[in-house]
């Protein structure tokens, strides 16, 4: 092919942060996997911030990357503007808790400032194993051939009540965690916008692209009008 894919990654990088890096690798994995010449740019979140609804159409995809954050208050205004957006969005690891903060904020849904998703349950900095239960077909087939079991630096378990507001009006749960806290969120009614509190770029390998991964590169792919030759 000879248009080269167009990416975001907006995050503050630093490439000592594993995950980070494994964000690159596993972009790169998943290219290779699907034969795309594949360009990525990160994008801090201070300018993504000023960008403009031109600036974020000239890419094809665009993946919300880990922290740690700079300024995590800015993330709010980088979340207004990619809902709006249908080119295939990607959020994963801690993003995942500002994402669900901001849904709250914006649609007025804790007047009472109330406490409705805890802070993080993984103690320290280390990765901790979760076990992924798919909750749609779509997950049940990306993860047919792939473990269940994820890396995650970051988990969060919701208030009830608030869990049937967010998946009556705006999200739908695609996959939940040993805890049967959510794990993977789909937002209603957009093409694809898929938010994982795990980080599924950490267990991607060359031999074995992450399935998030390439299936949302696949989308960015059929987003720029690719056309792509794979067996489903």
């Amino acid at each position: 092919m000879s248009e080269a894919l167009k990416i975001a990654i907006i995050g503050d990088y630093n490439f000592t942060y594993n995950s980070h890096h494994a964000t690159n690798l596993s972009l790169d994995h998943a290219a290779e996997f699907l034969e795309l010449e594949l360009n990525y740019y990160w994008i801090k979140i201070n300018e993504a911030l000023q960008y403009k609804r031109p600036s974020f159409d000239q890419f094809d995809g665009i993946w919300v990357a880990p922290g740690p954050y700079l300024n995590p208050f800015f993330l709010s205004g980088v979340f207004r503007h990619l809902v709006d957006l249908k080119a295939p969005i990607f959020l994963t690891g801690d993003c995942f808790k500002l994402f669900i903060d901001h849904l709250i904020t914006a649609n007025n849904m804790n007047p009472f400032g109330e406490k409705l998703i805890s802070e993080n349950l993984v103690i320290g900095t280390h990765f901790e194993r979760i076990e992924v239960n798919p909750r749609t077909s779509l997950m049940e087939r990306l993860y047919e051939n792939c473990s269940s079991v994820e890396l995650s630096a970051a988990r969060f378990s919701m208030y009830p009540q608030l869990l049937e507001q967010l998946v009556g009006q705006f999200i739908d749960i695609e996959a939940v965690n040993q805890f049967e806290d959510p794990e993977i969120i789909s937002m209603k009614a957009h093409p694809f916008f898929l938010a994982t509190s795990f980080c599924p770029q950490i267990s991607s390998t060359r031999d074995l692209p992450h399935p998030l991964v390439y299936t949302f590169l696949k989308m960015s792919a059929q987003n720029a009008g690719l056309d792509l030759k794979l067996q489903e």
